[in-house]
């Protein structure tokens, strides 16, 4: 089965670092290269210190994780290294997630660990290890044709990752490989309990990684990080109450909010500056222009007269828009219908069919420019 049709049969046999998180995709990732015929090297990331190990038990970075994904390397007969990126973990992805919050933002915190650490840091330890390549278990497909890297959606589009990707530079994209893009989840399932490994049926992680459970607002105080209190208005500017923070709310939220009102209420933004929670109508969310900023271009960037497709969170099916103007690092982009929560701290991510053509990060909508 071939995975990786457009690499050149020239490449093959050069050494391919695989990252191992110790579930089903990332062992049958490396399975796959090696039939290939690629050298297989894997390599799991140790996110966390030492004390906090064990609050990761079952995530996708903690020991248990470590322990299988060795234990899938020596059933392929591979070697496998543990490499300790604790310390920036801490610096670049969690205190980014804590900040994100602070500004009234909503982060995207395995955007961020994917481009600086799986596809960044790691790529000082492949070398080390004389590899070419990094591959990992993602649902993406990464043509490489000729000089040109291009990212594509994964085939399941129920289980597509590419999302998540979308801010890797074009050098990134040119050594990295993403075998699975093209099979589903049954078929890499099936493949895993053929070979006996003993992941083929391991539950998936679907959480942050370094969040327990979903509660994000617990895992911040754990740090302890200082909330910022402040109030409630409505979008008018009238005062509804107070709140014990803003980082306890994001955009479409309904719990928590003050009571009395004769319509639901729904965060609809906040404003940082003045420790605002804005609240409004469920028809407040809707959003039909938005901006962006810290943009990452793969392919030419679209003339506003160009209908494209943008996702604005992962799990969002894409929406078709047309990108109105652009500059440097910021585009401001128009939704041909409008959609709901559109929210600033998330990715936005435009395709042009399966090819992913480049994306940013959302910093407000058109609606937040009346009401802040």
């Amino acid at each position: 089965m071939s995975t990786s049709p457009t690499i050149r049969e020239s490449e093959k046999k050069k050494r391919v670092i695989v990252g191992m998180s110790g579930g089903v995709d990332s062992s049958v990732a490396a399975y796959l290269l090696q039939q290939e015929g690629w050298d297989i090297v894997g390599v799991t990331m140790k996110l966390w210190p030492q004390d906090c190990m064990s609050r990761a038990e079952d995530k996708c970075c903690g020991p248990q994780a470590i322990a299988d994904a060795r234990s899938v390397a020596h059933a392929l007969g591979i070697p496998h290294y543990v490499i300790d990126e604790a310390v920036p973990f801490e610096k670049i992805v969690i205190d980014y997630f804590s900040e994100e919050y602070k500004r009234g933002r909503t982060p995207n915190p395995c955007i961020m660990c994917n481009e600086k650490l799986k596809f960044g840091n790691l790529w000082e330890k492949a070398a080390a290890l004389g590899a070419e390549y990094i591959a990992t278990g993602h649902y993406a497909i990464i043509d490489h044709e000729g000089e040109k890297a291009t990212l594509r959606k994964g085939l399941d589009e129920t289980k597509d990752q590419s999302y998540f990707l979308f801010s890797l530079r074009e050098s990134q994209l040119k050594r990295a490989l993403c075998p699975l893009g093209r099979l589903t989840k049954r078929e890499i399932r099936s493949i895993a309990r053929k070979l006996g490994l003993k992941v083929a049926d391991k539950q998936e992680s679907q959480e942050i990684c370094f969040v327990p459970g979903k509660d994000y607002k617990a895992f911040l105080r754990s740090r302890g990080d200082v909330f910022q209190p402040g109030g409630f208005y409505d979008t008018e500017g009238n005062y509804l109450g107070e709140h014990d923070g803003i980082e306890l709310f994001t955009v479409g939220q309904r719990k928590g909010l003050p009571g009395g009102s004769p319509h639901p209420l729904y965060v609809i933004a906040i404003d940082a500056e003045k420790k605002r929670v804005i609240l409004g109508k469920e028809g407040d969310l809707l959003s039909d222009v938005f901006e962006m900023d810290r943009l990452n271009w793969l392919e030419p960037i679209p003339d506003p007269t160009q209908e494209i497709s943008v996702r604005v969170r992962h799990g969002h099916e894409g929406s078709r828009a047309k990108i109105l103007s652009h500059q440097d690092d910021y585009a401001r982009v128009s939704l041909l219908e409008p959609i709901r929560s559109v929210t600033p701290g998330q990715a936005a991510v435009f395709y042009q069919g399966d090819v992913v053509l480049g994306g940013g990060w959302i910093k407000r909508r058109e609606q937040e420019n009346n009401n802040s």
